[in-house]
């Protein structure tokens, strides 16, 4: 199958589609199908035009699900005892995947975690180039990210996907860094926001104004939003994108570097279009994030759901930085804290001595209390030239026209700068 036929142009409008929204939130989340809808994904799942990935995608989270008595008659399209019998099951689902990932396919399958080299070796042929692939195999590669996203992946696994995802870096992004000082990360999730403004680009000169250097992570969003992100954002500033950490060593002013995925690792690009068509927000929301390629010693992010927090500042000590401050409720999720809700966040060191340290700084603290609101404004549709035109008014002006917008880059420095103080005094 080419990279061209990766996307679908409207994968929610499938009945594949259909059914993984159903099925596909979570372990703790998942419904059965409707009747209507359980005989429509019976028609897809017999239909060779639908697409492998949807195909894939809807089967993983049906398997991680559990299927019910009614779903059961699905099995009748792989072949009678298909749900019970793993091997079988992917012998007859993907017929061609190669001999070396029956094992990690039917692991995944029986429901177990993987061991982080087995993680390791599904990423290789996850992120592998897929130019010559058949549907098969990219029905596995929806199957596979499916089931983990279903059941959750644990540290384990995006330790060895992170390792496959770090083979693929462009050769600019090598194990050295030319940076002349510290280097913050900010990452935020690329599918940004609906109905809010992106401030990531002030957060950034906030840090460089600390003595760091800033680098945003950003890239072409996965979904489930395309409304605005932070890249959209950067590209109306007109920004200059890094090419290479050797870039690294001349220091940008107001808000540092910006890199873009698409030049990072062409093979994580390459997924934005496959996550676009499984529609779930697979392993790779995650991952994107926590990838640390300009060697940062501090990552600053966001969760939306507030579980993976610890999960997230774990991860970004695994991906080698020294500290991670991640935020809980962000407006939409992105890194801009809310006013009205119980914002906060969660700071993580590991000391030059290998000692693990967590404190928690919450948004509700009578601290910030000059900063806290009844609700918080929505914006319809955001456009990122307003976005940019406010970015800019405060970055120079140090205020906007925009009350709220400036109360809440107001409150992200003060939150943000209380957990910049304590992680740098974890690290002394």
């Amino acid at each position: 199958m080419s990279i061209v036929n990766l996307a679908l142009d409207a994968p929610v409008d499938t009945a594949l589609g259909r059914g993984i929204k159903h099925i596909g939130i979570g372990k703790y989340g998942s419904k059965p199908l409707t009747p209507e809808l359980l005989a429509e994904c019976r028609a897809a799942l017999e239909d060779p035009m639908s697409h492998p990935l949807q195909r894939g995608a809807f089967l993983g989270a049906l398997i991680a699900k559990g299927p019910t008595k009614e779903e059961m008659a699905l099995e009748e399209v792989i072949g009678k005892g298909a749900f019970s019998h793993p091997t079988f099951f992917i012998n007859k689902v993907c017929p061609d995947l190669p001999v070396g990932l029956h094992p990690i396919a039917t692991k995944l399958v029986r429901g177990h975690n993987l061991q982080v080299s087995e993680a390791h070796q599904l990423g290789d042929y996850l992120f592998s180039d897929g130019a010559d692939a058949d549907t098969d195999c990219e029905t596995f590669r929806g199957l596979a990210a499916s089931i983990m996203r279903v059941r959750h992946e644990t540290n384990e696994e995006y330790h060895g996907l992170m390792k496959a995802a770090e083979r693929t870096f462009s050769p600019g992004f090598g194990p050295i860094s030319c940076a002349d000082r510290p280097l913050v990360q900010l990452a935020e999730p690329f599918d940004g926001v609906d109905n809010s403004y992106l401030i990531t680009p002030l957060l950034a000169q906030f840090f460089q104004k600390r003595g760091y250097g800033a680098v945003s992570m950003v890239g072409r969003s996965g979904g489930p939003k395309f409304t605005l992100n932070a890249l959209d954002l950067y590209m109306h500033l007109g920004c200059q994108f890094l090419q290479s950490n050797h870039e690294l060593d001349t220091p940008l002013e107001r808000y540092g570097w910006v890199l873009d995925q698409k030049a990072l690792s062409p093979a994580l690009n390459r997924w934005v279009d496959r996550r676009q068509t499984i529609i779930k927000r697979p392993f790779l929301a995650t991952l994107e994030k926590v990838l640390n390629p300009c060697h940062a010693q501090i990552l600053v992010t966001s969760v939306f759901h507030i579980t993976y927090q610890m999960k997230m500042a774990e991860l970004a000590l695994m991906a080698g930085f020294d500290a991670a401050i991640v935020l809980k409720r962000g407006l939409e999720g992105s890194l801009a804290p809310s006013t009205s809700r119980s914002s906060g966040i969660l700071c993580a060191v590991r000391t030059p001595r290998g000692h693990l340290f967590y404190q928690h700084f919450e948004g509700e603290s009578p601290v910030f209390a000059p900063f806290r609101t009844e609700s918080d404004a929505q914006y319809e549709q955001p456009l990122a030239s307003d976005n940019a035109r406010l970015v800019r008014a405060f970055m120079t002006e140090g205020h906007t026209a925009n009350n709220d917008f400036d109360n809440r880059v107001q409150f992200a420095h003060a939150l943000y700068g209380r957990g910049l103080d304590w992680v740098e005094g974890q690290l002394k």
